[in-house]
This record gives structure tokens, C-alpha cells and sequence, in this order.
């Protein structure tokens, strides 16, 4: 049976350490048109005027925020976000340069994101500002986010370009942070009111509501709701050099429920704040490894994820305080008939606890120089029914010390980041201590007159602890094995250019060459199922690799404007162990070539989105043998978009076609995807 466990016990040396330090925003190139249409906005009265303009002017502070960060920065966001053909937030990341998405098939399959070929572990996703949690495996599935009530997605290389955040922000190797819609009223407003239906293939039914109330001149509310069910079958094919079958993939089945709540309010001191509950549940079956022509699968997962957290901002003089905390409770049970043991089926069942609090202290010595310091601290708890489980707690303590001088052309950063790890077992050993102390340098320069141009570059060296199953897992956890080290090196320019009275409206371009080197990576790798994995220590792994992120937006007629854009990545992620057989061989499921082309037209009410997504030729296994290859995939998908404004109310219809030409594939070796598949949208809004 599992433990009951006091949430908090006691107070230790490294919370006192925390309380001593505790008291001591991819622009949107769709909706951004030539000066002259923005001056035609200006002039009218119409609602759907109004509401481009303000896109307008919210895609200019992005195109600011993206230039002149010292990291390189990709953003999808508003408007962007609906065009493309996108149920989760998984399926948006996907669009990113330097992203491998690991998609093991369908609604319910987990995906996880890759960034530049470190892993998992290492990029951090934010929710609101506060780091989604997961000590268990360190993975978070990005499938079960909607977008329904995300309004932008950021992803930073190395770390988000400001000082002033969190210790955990400067943390990982990369940070995902998802920002959900947040109540803005024009004058006269009081609520606002979403309603959408999804439906399609895989029997998806798939409702929402967004509610958002202005209580007063000073607080707002947003209360989000969202169910989807969907069988989750669809038609692969399978091979076994001979014979090709046409078969039907089951126990994909998926049921959730997703309830967000959020205050937001300012205070008569001009400081605001924040508050969120966050309530998701869960079922769904796994669909496994189609090895040994086996199709049918019993495996069931269940997951019910509650976290609560607040923000706080204040701004006196030239300090600036910032601070957070969270409590998270993660629940997930595991069924596999197929397994008995002596005391019955396998019946696995795991319970996460998580306190986290921030506080972050930044003060303005001059106009042109700034220092940060922020403090963090963390207890995890892991409780499971499985036999000789050690039962462990983590404490974790971050301290950042942070500088940024902002010259006219130039801006420097750097931060030091001391990071103290406790690991406690009731039964067996533990991982015992760590202690470490990693740096990070960032430059952005402006060396011409015109802003158009900029250079940037960083050095980030990164520390990343094992997870509890990494460590724990019975049978499978080693308390001996290795913590990672990253270091990163990046050099790359931005270019935008906006155009006046001319075909083309905007420009941009943005290109990276970059540089890691990852010591004692680990590598998790699945099983027969979903839920069962393996690790694996790869001693040195060197990561070469070129982003390129191209973005164009035009105006063909009046009312008829296009956008464009491409990305590429070129990776070399070789293993150079050099005693082990597989020396200076791509390491599993990295492609040396991957990329992206999405386009769209919009004419009136109409709009028309295509997109394109080819990943290359990879190996699934260490070696790079001919039995080990996977080969390139691609897909190119399609939407449709009609929206008719009557008064203050909004109706939007959408019609999709995934994979349009139907094509055979897998992201995981002997995990096929969907292939051509359709979904429909409409939405109400006032």
C-alpha cells in the first residue's frame, strides 16, 4: 500500500537557507499589414477593423521582444495559433526550428519536446510564468495542454532574455512557456464569452467555454472549461517485407476534463497580481509497439493533474519585486492485464506533491545597469505501490545572481546559478547531495545605425539531476547513475525590415549556429508500452547544428494579403564516447535535416492556411546500422476559414485535413500516425 506521508516535515538547512535569501513576453506575421492598412483601420469604426489594429500594434511589441533578445526566440501567438492545424499544444511546437516533437501516435499518445537534440529533461515548460512540474520522469506531455486557452507560446534557446525572472528560469538548457488568455476590456465591456466545438476523425468530440468577467476597475476573472472524448482508432498500414496489411489501431481511446480558473487585479499601490487553479483529468488507453504482429493492447492510464499558484509584481522606484509560489498534486494509475504478479494485476499507482516558491529582487543601480537576485525552492514527493519502493524526497534550493548593462547598441547578461539538491529515502539509498554552481553569458548587438540588424551570442553552462525514476524505479533506477552536464555555445543575427506602399510588408530573418556539449546524457528510451522505460547513460554527446527561421508577409490587393514562412535545421548529434562501438554514430531519432513551410492567404472573412513538415532520415537505435534505420517523413496539411461579425458577436468556422496525402509514417519506430484525417470548428464569441 502507499505511504501517507506528512506533506512538509520540519524545517531543514536548506528551506532556512531559502528563507534567509527570502527576506535578505514569433510575432504575428499574418495579421501585420503595410502602414497604409494600418492607417485604413485607423479610420473605421467596425469591429473587425478595431480588432486588427490591435494585432497590429501587439505584433509590433513581438517583432521588438524577438529582435533584441540576446537568445534566440520563436513565438506563435493569437491569431497564428487558430490558423494552424493544431489541437494541442504539441501540434504547434512542431512548426519551431530545432524541435524534434517524439509523437507516439494519435489523440492519447504522448508527446514530448526535443530541443536541439538535449532531451526532454532539459527544456523547462512554463505555465503562466511558474515551471510545470515533474519530478517522477521529468517529462511533461505538451498533448495534454489545449489551445483553447492559449494565447502565445515562446520558446527560448538557453533562457528567456531578462534577468529579472525566477532562479528556475535560468535553470535549463531551453524554456517553453505557454501563456494562457487573459482578460483585456474595451470601454463599456464587462464579459466576454467563448463557446467552440471541435469534431472529426478518431471520433473526436471536443467542446469548450472561456468566460471572462471584469468584477470591478480592478479585478478581472477567466473560468475555462474544456471536455474531449475520441475513440482514437484509425487505419495504418504494417509490413513484414512480404505482405502489406491494412489494419486498424486500437486502445487509443482518450476521455478528459480540463477546468481553469484565474483572478487577475491590481492594487491602489499600482502592484497586481494573480491567481490560478488549474484542474485536469484523464483516461485513456495505450496503444503499444506494433513488434511481433501484436495489435490489440489492454494497457489503461490514468491522470488527474491540480496545481494553485499566485503571482505578485510591485515596482517602487528603482526596485522591483516579483514573487510566486505553488502547490501541485499529480495522481496516475497504471493497469496492464497482461502482467500478473503474485498479488494480483499489474496495478500501479503513483501520487506527486510539489510546494514551489519565488522570489525574485531586482534593483536599477543606474539607467543603464541592472542586478537581479532570486531565489527558489522546491520539495517534491513521490509516493507508489511497488514493491521495495524507497519512498524519496528532493529539496531543491536556487540561487541566481544576475547583471544586464544596456549600452544604446550593445546589451550584456550574465548570471550565476548555485544549485543545492537534497535527495531523502525512507527505505534503501539515495542519490544523497549535489551542489553545483553554473554560469551564463549573453550579448546582443546593434552594429549598424539602422535597428534592423543584430548580432547575439550566449555561453550557458547547465546542470541537470537525475529524476526520481531515473534514479528510484524499481528494478530500473540506479542510485549511482550520473548527473547530466551541458554546456551550450550560440551565435546568430536577426533581420526585419518593414516595407511601405509595396507588395511585400515585411521581412524577417533570424539564423543560429550553435554548439553543445552534453556529458553523461541520459537517454530514456520506451519499452514495449508507454509507461515502462529504460535509461541509458551515453558518456559525451556533441551537438552541431544551423537554425534558420524565415518569415514574409505581403499585400497582394486590397483586402487580399499572403504570408510566409520557412524554417530549417541542420544537427549533427554524434555520440564521441570513444569506448563505446557506436563512437561519433547520430544519436537515436535525431535527423541531420528537418523543416517547415506554412503559408496563408486571407481575402475578406475568408482564409485559407497550408503548412509542410519534413523530418529526415534517423536511426532508433545507437548504432547506425542499416536494421536501425528510420526513414523521412513528411506532411502537408490544409485549413479553411470563414468569420462573419454581427455587432459584438463572433461566429468562425474552420475545416481541417491533416495529411492530406495520406501518407505512411512514424515519428517512433513500430508507433504508426494517423493518416489523412479531418477536423471542424465552430466557435461563438461576444
Amino acid at each position: 500500500m502507499i505511504r501517507n506521508k506528512h506533506a512538509f516535515r520540519g524545517v531543514n538547512c536548506a528551506l532556512l537557507t531559502f528563507m534567509a535569501i527570502f527576506l535578505a513576453n514569433f510575432f504575428m506575421p499574418v495579421t501585420l499589414l503595410a502602414q497604409k492598412v494600418v492607417t485604413k483601420a485607423l479610420r473605421s469604426d467596425s469591429l473587425n477593423k478595431v480588432n486588427q489594429l490591435k494585432e497590429v500594434q501587439i505584433s509590433r511589441v513581438k517583432i521588438t521582444r524577438r529582435q533584441t533578445s540576446s537568445t534566440p526566440l520563436q513565438i506563435l501567438s493569437g491569431a497564428e495559433l487558430e490558423r494552424l492545424n493544431s489541437l494541442s499544444v504539441a501540434d504547434a511546437v512542431r512548426f519551431f526550428s530545432g524541435v524534434q516533437l517524439k509523437d507516439y501516435g494519435g489523440i492519447g499518445g504522448l508527446k514530448t519536446i526535443n530541443v536541439r537534440s538535449m532531451g526532454t529533461n532539459h527544456t523547462a515548460v512554463f505555465y503562466d510564468g511558474v515551471q510545470l512540474g515533474n519530478a517522477q520522469n521529468g517529462q511533461v506531455d505538451l498533448g495534454k495542454f489545449s489551445l483553447d486557452n492559449i494565447e502565445e507560446i515562446e520558446l527560448y534557446n538557453g533562457q528567456k532574455s531578462t534577468i529579472f525572472q525566477s532562479a528556475k528560469g535560468f535553470a535549463s538548457g531551453s524554456s517553453l512557456y505557454l501563456n494562457a488568455k487573459q482578460p483585456v476590456f474595451e470601454k463599456g465591456q464587462s464579459d466576454h464569452l467563448t463557446a467552440t466545438l471541435k469534431s472529426g476523425s478518431f471520433g473526436l468530440i471536443n467542446p469548450s467555454v472561456r468566460w471572462q468577467k471584469k468584477v470591478n476597475d480592478k479585478v478581472y476573472s477567466s473560468i475555462s472549461a474544456e471536455y474531449k472524448n475520441a475513440n482514437g482508432r484509425y487505419k495504418f498500414h504494417d509490413t513484414n517485407g512480404t505482405y502489406d496489411t491494412t489494419l486498424v489501431r486500437k486502445n487509443g481511446d482518450i476521455e478528459t476534463m480540463r477546468l481553469e480558473g484565474g483572478l487577475y487585479g491590481k492594487l491602489a499601490d499600482s502592484s497586481v497580481w494573480s491567481a490560478k487553479l488549474y484542474f485536469y483529468n484523464d483516461e485513456q488507453g495505450l496503444p503499444g509497439a506494433i513488434v511481433n504482429n501484436v495489435y490489440d493492447f489492454s494497457q489503461r492510464l490514468w491522470n488527474r493533474n491540480f496545481f494553485v499558484q499566485g503571482n505578485y509584481k510591485k515596482e517602487a522606484g528603482r526596485y522591483n519585486l516579483m514573487a510566486s509560489v505553488k502547490y501541485a498534486n499529480d495522481y496516475s494509475k497504471y493497469l496492464d492485464p497482461n502482467i500478473v504478479k503474485d498479488d494480483g494485476l499489474t496495478n500501479n499507482i503513483y501520487k506527486q506533491q510539489e510546494f514551489y516558491a519565488t522570489l525574485s529582487n531586482r534593483y536599477k543601480i543606474s539607467p543603464l545597469w541592472d542586478v537581479v537576485l532570486s531565489a527558489d525552492y522546491q520539495r517534491n514527493t513521490l509516493d507508489a505501490n511497488l514493491y521495495r519502493f524507497p519512498y524519496p524526497t528532493r529539496q531543491t534550493v536556487l540561487v541566481a545572481l544576475a547583471t544586464e548593462i544596456h549600452l544604446n547598441r550593445l546589451n550584456i547578461q550574465a548570471n550565476l546559478l548555485g544549485t543545492l539538491v537534497n535527495d531523502e529515502v525512507e527505505q534503501y539509498y539515495s542519490a544523497g547531495n549535489k551542489r553545483e554552481l553554473t554560469p551564463t553569458v549573453m550579448a546582443s548587438w546593434q552594429p549598424f545605425g539602422s535597428k534592423e540588424f543584430r548580432l547575439r551570442a550566449f555561453y550557458k553552462h547547465i546542470f541537470r539531476m537525475p529524476t526520481f525514476n531515473d534514479l528510484y524505479y524499481t528494478f530500473i533506477g540506479s542510485t549511482f547513475l550520473k548527473p547530466e552536464y551541458t554546456k551550450q555555445y550560440d551565435v546568430g543575427f536577426t533581420y526585419i525590415k518593414l516595407f511601405e506602399n509595396k507588395w511585400l510588408s515585411q521581412i524577417s530573418i533570424q539564423s543560429d549556429a550553435y554548439y553543445n556539449k552534453v556529458k553523461d546524457k541520459i537517454v530514456a528510451v520506451p519499452g514495449a508500452n508507454l509507461f515502462r522505460w529504460s535509461m541509458q547513460n551515453l558518456g559525451l554527446v556533441e551537438i552541431k547544428g544551423l537554425d534558420v527561421n524565415a518569415q514574409s508577409v505581403w499585400k497582394i490587393a486590397d483586402g487580399l494579403n499572403a504570408n510566409l514562412g520557412l524554417t530549417y535545421t541542420y544537427q549533427q548529434a554524434l555520440n564521441v564516447t570513444n569506448v563505446t562501438l557506436n563512437y561519433r554514430n547520430q544519436i537515436p531519432y535525431t535527423p541531420v535535416h528537418s523543416g517547415s513551410i506554412i503559408g496563408g492567404l486571407d481575402w475578406r472573412n475568408l482564409g485559407l492556411n497550408y503548412s509542410y513538415i519534413y523530418t529526415g532520415e534517423r536511426y532508433d537505435q545507437s548504432a547506425n546500422i542499416a536494421a536501425n534505420y528510420v526513414q523521412p517523413w513528411y506532411t502537408h496539411d490544409i485549413t479553411f476559414h470563414y468569420r462573419k461579425s454581427i455587432g459584438d458577436k463572433n461566429i468562425k468556422f474552420s475545416a481541417e485535413v491533416n495529411n492530406l496525402l495520406d501518407q505512411n509514417y512514424a515519428v517512433i519506430t513500430n508507433f504508426p500516425m494517423p493518416g489523412r484525417s479531418y477536423r471542424f470548428t465552430l466557435s461563438y464569441s461576444y
